[in-house]
């Protein structure tokens, strides 16, 4: 067989092998089989809260078993559409073939990378929030470049995307803004982008064409549902009312409809301008807090003390986790796991699959090492 026909096969084989112990393969299955035969019990929509949590359930495995068993027929047909090919001469559908192998070996990848969102919060929907760092005009739109990345990225995965507070710069870009992005793992894979990231680059403010470095940091926490339970004291929040700033019309101009919450123990700041309602921009405003809160207890609970910390704190040098050089020269470099890209524009339009997939399996990599010693 075609040399790289076979070295595709076995970088496919890899990574199942490592995607199967990560589902704990035998163990899904068996799940799966029972969660099939409780979705035929009539009885299963007396409770219907209790259903759908089943159902969200069997879906996933569903799609992760059904997923994998799917993608090893595939390859065995295309490897023996490659042997078939390679006997009759047919180099066109040799190539053909080889093609779909490395479609299916970045397939393979993905999915062993997505097995490893196993978190508690993993699944759920994200809030990301963009907030500029010291210097003003360029920093400010440097947060609102970064904003576009991830609304790109979002929405090429399928995602929805709801803006739900912006303030904007005062003479471009945003001073800070917090996205809902809401898909199958929104905040399994968007957690790695948390921290701060920095920018090089010839300024398009400065008349004299000077390069400048600009900073803007980003914080992910999980949307939680009604069934998390989170206790705040009234006592603890600060509650201000203010006028939406920038573009939204009259109304939203004109009446106090943002809410700010402040939780005065973790000095946590929750806001909402979405609605023009100051009513459902409280409701708004308060699941965000909860959703930070609930983030908080998450960290504490799994000791994770990682660049969102220094997304928290000082928005400058010596803590940021990936750089973006535009000038002198065209790269975006992460900090934490090294990778490199050599196309700054593709990486702005959203393409940071790479760097997010490279940064969980960097947090994963204990697990991935003892998995590979098992094997052997």
């Amino acid at each position: 067989m075609r040399a790289d026909a076979t070295q595709l096969h076995e970088q496919i084989t890899a990574s199942v092998s490592l995607l199967r112990r990560h589902l704990d393969w035998d163990a899904a299955s068996r799940r799966l089989e029972e969660l099939n035969a409780r979705a035929e019990d009539p009885t299963l929509w007396n409770n219907a809260d209790e259903a759908q949590k089943l159902m969200r359930e069997r879906t996933r495995l569903d799609t992760q078993i059904n997923g994998v068993l799917k993608l090893e027929q595939d390859v065995r047909d295309a490897l023996e559409l490659v042997e078939l090919a390679e006997a009759e001469g047919d180099t066109d559908t040799a190539d053909a073939a080889v093609a779909d192998l490395v479609a299916f070996a970045a397939d393979a990848k993905h999915r062993e990378i997505e097995s490893l969102l196993s978190g508690e919060a993993d699944q759920n929907d994200a809030y990301l929030e963009v907030n500029a760092g010291a210097g003003g005009t360029e920093a400010q739109d440097w947060a609102q470049m970064l904003l576009r990345m991830y609304m790109r990225w979002a929405e090429a995965r399928g995602f929805k995307v709801t803006l739900t507070e912006q303030s904007e710069g005062e003479q471009a870009g945003i001073k800070s803004a917090t996205l809902q992005v809401s898909g199958s793992n929104a905040y399994g894979w968007l957690k790695t982008e948390s921290g701060v990231h920095r920018l090089v680059r010839i300024s398009p403010f400065d008349a004299a064409a000077r390069r400048q470095t600009s900073f803007a940091s980003v914080y992910v926490y999980p949307v939680i549902d009604d069934k998390i339970e989170i206790d705040i004291n009234p006592a603890d929040l600060k509650t201000d009312t203010f006028r939406a700033s920038g573009a939204g019309g009259q109304h939203v101009n004109k009446t106090e409809s943002g809410v700010r919450f402040t939780h005065i123990p973790t000095g946590i700041v929750a806001a909402s301008t979405q609605d023009r309602s100051q009513h459902r921009n409280r409701v708004i405003a308060m699941e965000m807090l909860k959703a930070r809160l609930y983030e908080l207890e998450l960290r504490k609970r799994e000791a994770v003390n990682d660049a969102t910390e220094a997304g928290k704190t000082d928005i400058g040098w010596g803590h940021q986790i990936r750089n973006y050089v535009l000038q002198p020269y065209q790269l975006v470099k992460d900090l934490r796991t090294n990778l490199e890209k050599g196309n700054p524009d593709a990486v702005l339009d959203g393409e940071i699959d790479e760097f997010m997939a490279a940064a969980l399996a960097q947090r994963a990599g204990s697990t991935r090492s003892e998995a590979s010693a098992n094997a052997r």
